[in-house]
């Protein structure tokens, strides 16, 4: 994919609009399910989709293939979802907020004590992770919800390989910690 990426990066230099279409095709779904667990609201991440691709639209001249195209992407949206949540200032209603195939059927229904504990762990990770610094919810979303790697991540945040790392050793830690009252 990063080759396709930058030959439509290299075709939309050239003038050929199209070519961004099939870019923002590509990445849209991913930078929607970032921001979404970044901001915990689907309408903010909706903005945070459309003006990840305009500001990367506008700055694309400044992109240099050192990182993939998608972690540069990821970066705008990240650093778009860290002001749009500052500046509205207030809570995600729900950062592990997943929606479900609707054709999907379902499995075996949980019972209602399953049903509360699992509420119960959902509200203390969404608490813990509005707690975490920035830069840590970051790279916690971006390695356990998106699957990047250090490296991305690291390119992403603008860190070195060993503080993405402690990045992400700190928010698993503070999410241990809050989740350890009920698992034992």
């Amino acid at each position: 994919m990063e080759d396709s990426d930058s030959v439509a990066v290299a075709r939309v230099k050239a003038g050929d609009g199209d070519a961004y279409r099939a870019l923002v095709d590509r990445h849209s779904r991913g930078v929607f399910r970032l921001a979404f667990r970044m901001t915990g609201n689907e309408q903010d991440a909706e903005d945070v989709v459309q003006e990840t691709f305009l500001r990367a639209y506008r700055q694309l001249h400044r992109y240099e293939a050192r990182a993939s195209f998608g972690t540069w992407l990821y970066r705008i949206a990240s650093n778009y979802s860290l002001d749009l949540v500052r500046s509205r200032k207030r809570h995600p209603q729900s950062v592990l907020e997943e929606s479900s195939a609707p054709n999907e059927p379902p499995s075996r229904a949980p019972g209602p004590d399953r049903l509360l504990f699992g509420d119960e762990v959902q509200r203390t990770v969404a608490s813990t992770l509005d707690q975490l610094s920035q830069q840590e919810r970051t790279a916690f979303v971006l390695r356990h919800f998106e699957g990047q790697s250090i490296e991305e991540i690291g390119t992403s945040l603008g860190l070195s390989g060993n503080a993405t790392k402690h990045s992400i050793f700190r928010a698993v830690q503070k999410l241990r910690r809050a989740l350890e009252p009920l698992v034992t």
